[in-house]
Order: structure tokens, then sequence, then C-alpha cells
């Protein structure tokens, strides 16, 4: 991400526990297993799926390892300025990179 000059470095994983009270407009899994295993979100939100294949069992090198991984950080890019534009105006779009 910092090659996109974007910090993330305070960034961290958060229980789902965290937003459990919380109303969400969409739900969006990203790999077969989150679909599976995702905890039950009750309410109004539209579940959205795409499987992006997860780089964590890619073997290789260093070099070829983080290939893989800006690659799904692309994808999600487009994924995501693809959505985002779906659902508001055409005007507005996430400044991944």
């Amino acid at each position: 991400m910092q090659e996109l000059g974007i910090d993330i470095r305070g960034h961290r994983s958060k229980h789902v526990e965290e937003f459990a009270d919380r109303p969400f407009d969409y739900i969006i899994t990203a790999c077969d297993n989150a679909r599976e295993s995702c905890p039950v979100f009750l309410g109004e939100a539209q579940k959205l799926h795409h499987n992006f294949k997860g780089p964590a069992t890619v073997l290789g090198s260093d070099e070829q390892r983080l290939a893989v991984f800006r690659h799904l950080r692309d994808e999600l890019r487009d994924y995501l300025r693809e959505f985002t534009l779906s659902v508001t105006d055409s005007s507005f779009w996430l400044p991944l990179g």
C-alpha cells in the first residue's frame, strides 16, 4: 500500500463483534471461505460476494509472492471502484492509487 502512497501503519484487524450493533448497507465477502464461515449479519444489508484468490498460500521467492500480493491489491482496488460507482454518483471514486 505504501507503494501507492497509502499509509496503513495505524490499521489493524478487527473482530466482527466490534461491529455487532452497527447497521450495514452492504456486506462484502472477498473469498469463498469468508462467505461460508462469515458470521450471520441480521438486518437489511445487501450481501455481495467476489472470490479473490488469496495470496497467503502462494509459494516462491519473496519477489514472486510480493507480485501476487500486488496483483490482489490491484484487483481489490478495481472491484471496489466499480462497486462504489455502481452505488453512488459517478463523480465519486475511491482514491486507492
